[in-house]
């Protein structure tokens, strides 16, 4: 067995793993089990390698851990027999000393969890992963316990894995069974990121912004309150008879009754309830966690500000094209105003991108309503550092960061949060899955309709069997990102009259910004890419309904086979590829839709004589170009009312009269031609 340890050193990207770190390289190979795998930033011993569990916290930020399953029994993780977890242990070990190995921790967790089924595996059928080879029928389970999406990837490492057995010590799988395995993968369909239907994604943002209004509107009862609440814990922490102070106020509770208060030596303030009507806020804790009168608790307002603080991050969520990793780690002075000579002021969201070192200060261009929810969040981070500093041990990282810009999303610094009281905060917060984090939407609101279904299955057409007419749209924080990058786009295909109202001052910015370069300023390029992508696959959504009998060529069925012989129903990424070109074209107009690849000189938008032939009084000649759309009749007969009150009033034979009797010839023309589909 080779023993190149001279090419072994962590390769994490952490200012903790540097070279003379007494961890940065093993002595043998593989290190015996005191030998310390992670140090945290004070020099202590967090995991050795023959511990159970690595905690890989001090390189990750968060709390991230490594479960051998060798250890106790936990509910979440299967046991895995001594003699595997040690193979693994080698394995996982050097893909962290190993030439070439991982550099972040993410991606160095999402290969622990493929491999560690593969020890589960042959724990469960009591063979050792190193005799796998010998074993077949053993083998040939492993496709059945993979994550689909990534076996393919999970082949690759055991291939490598095979290339490197001589160093590493054994081997997993040998050509043969790796030949096998990969025979045996199903083919992976990739699924999109479902859209999420107008009707939908208008409810939904309409509760949060009504959720961030309303404690915006309450924000100084709230605050009252809150101050009120932890002055009254921190009064009570005095203890009678001159006794020695505990060392925190966090057991206490809200005194349940007077003769208790009286026992106690504390202060007796009634039932939080008759504080929370004293301030003013009783309706509104019941109105947002929907809790009763008889429910509400001290507890009750930590929900509720935790509440207002993930609505905010969903807000902003829903006019961005931020990661939710991204928005959960925002800092205070996110928000930023560009004053652009050509739109204004471009409001935008400065952060640190998950995914790309280089963009520690990444731009996301949003909305001017950001500003509510950055504003709510705001308040609530304050209260809960002012909180965190009244508290006689406070946490360094709290002292530290109180003057400084503090995350817009932390831990629960209430005297009466037991969970934020125990947390680690150096540590970040986990984050909530979105059902869990904003329980405030109306189920049957958010049951999907026929309408719903065909909209969301139009932009995503794989769509899976949970997304069907008549169940609750399973909503997920992943969801407003795509959402945001199609409704940027402000696309006839997904119009909605009260979307289109509600993105009209945001979408048109946005777009300018992400597809046409116009900033100075160095834009997320994640998110560029994400804006480009679906431009173009919205656009390809939009070509393909062309070739339906929803559109039809005032110029007869020869001619619209003409305008669509290029585009396939069912080869979408055929029709995106075309898009991309340039070599098929899809614009909006009040008709239907304009095909032709040159600007129109006709106008087409705001004027219709052209497109529908009025401009010519001998015989009528359409554009070659137009496809008529007959859902658009009722927006054509309410131009059809306003050019008959406004040739009441026009001077005869002047070139306004014209015009406007030439679009009236053009919807006349229109109609004539939707009636004989």
């Amino acid at each position: 067995m080779q023993n190149p340890l001279s090419q072994f050193g962590l390769s994490i990207d952490s200012p903790l793993a540097v070279p003379d770190a007494p961890n940065y390289r093993p002595p043998c190979w593989p290190p015996q089990r005191d030998w310390p795998v992670i140090i945290d930033a004070a020099g202590h011993i967090v995991s050795r390698w023959g511990d159970p569990i690595w905690r890989l916290d001090p390189w990750a930020g968060k709390a991230i851990i490594l479960n051998f399953g060798d250890g106790p029994i936990k509910k979440y993780a299967a046991v895995i027999s001594p003699a595997n977890a040690d193979l693994l242990r080698t394995i996982i070990g050097w893909w962290l000393y190993g030439p070439n190995g991982a550099r972040g921790v993410r991606g160095l967790k999402t290969r622990f969890d493929q491999m560690r089924k593969l020890f589960v595996l042959c724990t469960q059928e009591g063979i050792l992963a190193s005799e796998l080879s010998q074993f077949p029928r053993v083998s040939d389970q492993l496709s059945k316990v993979l994550q689909i999406s990534r076996s393919g990837e999970f082949l690759a490492l055991l291939s490598e894995l095979y290339e490197r057995r001589n160093t590493i010590g054994f081997t997993v799988l040998d050509r043969a069974g790796l030949a096998r395995l990969a025979a045996s993968l199903p083919e992976h369909q990739v699924n999109q990121t479902p859209y999420i239907p107008p009707r939908i994604w208008h409810y939904q943002v309409t509760r949060l912004r009504a959720c961030l209004d309303d404690f915006l509107a309450h924000q100084e009862s709230v605050e009252e309150c809150f101050r009120f609440c932890v002055n009254a814990y921190r009064s009570n922490f005095i203890t009678p008879q001159g006794q020695k102070k505990p060392k925190s106020f966090y057991p206490l509770r809200w005194p349940t009754d007077e003769a208790n208060g009286q026992q106690t030596g504390r202060q007796y303030y009634g039932q939080f309830i008759d504080t929370a009507r004293r301030f003013g806020i009783a309706d509104l804790l019941e109105r947002w966690t929907g809790r009763s009168d008889r429910e509400i608790r001290v507890q009750t307002l930590t929900s509720y500000l935790n509440l207002v603080s993930r609505a905010g991050l969903g807000y902003l969520l829903n006019f961005s094209l931020m990661r939710v990793e991204e928005a959960w780690n925002l800092r205070t002075n996110c928000l930023q105003i560009e004053k652009d000579p050509s739109f204004g002021d471009i409001y935008i969201l400065q952060g640190c991108t998950t995914k790309t070192m280089s963009d520690s200060q990444a731009l996301w261009v949003t909305s001017p309503s950001a500003r509510v929810a950055v504003k709510a969040m705001q308040v609530v981070a304050n209260l809960r550092t002012e909180s965190a500093l009244s508290e006689p041990n406070a946490h360094p990282e709290t002292k530290a960061t109180a003057s400084e810009s503090r995350y817009l999303i932390g831990y629960a610094t209430e005297p009466w949060s037991k969970r934020g009281s125990k947390a680690n905060h150096s540590l970040r917060p986990g984050i909530p899955y979105l059902a869990r984090a904003l329980q405030l939407f109306d189920p049957e609101q958010m049951r999907i309709t026929q309408k719903d279904f065909e909209l969301a299955r139009m932009v995503t057409p794989t769509l899976s069997d949970e997304f069907a007419v008549g169940k609750i749209w399973p909503l997920a924080w992943h969801q407003l990102r795509r959402t945001g990058a199609v409704n940027m786009q402000a696309s006839g295909l997904v119009s909605d009259a009260s979307l289109q109202f509600q993105l009209k001052h945001v979408t048109r910015a946005m777009s300018l910004y992400y597809g046409q370069n116009h900033s100075r300023v160095r834009l997320d390029e994640k998110a560029h890419t994400l804006y480009v992508r679906t431009m173009y696959e919205v656009l390809g959504r939009q070509l393909q309904q062309l070739a339906s009998d929803r559109f039809v060529s005032p110029h007869g069925e020869k001619r619209k086979s003409e305008i669509v012989r290029l585009i396939s129903a069912t080869d979408a990424r055929k029709v995106i590829n075309l898009a991309k070109k340039g070599i098929a074209s899809y614009r909006s107009v009040l008709l239907g839709i304009c095909t032709s690849r040159a600007p129109c000189p006709y106008g087409g938008i705001d004027n219709i004589a052209h497109c529908g032939g009025g401009d010519s009084l001998e015989q009528p000649k359409p554009c070659a170009d137009v496809l008529y759309d007959p859902a658009q009749l009722n927006e054509v007969e309410a131009l059809e009312a306003i050019l008959d009150e406004r040739l009441a009033t026009a001077e005869a034979e002047s070139p306004l009269r014209a015009s406007l009797e030439a679009q009236k010839r053009s919807v006349e023309n229109y109609r004539h031609a939707i009636q004989q589909m």
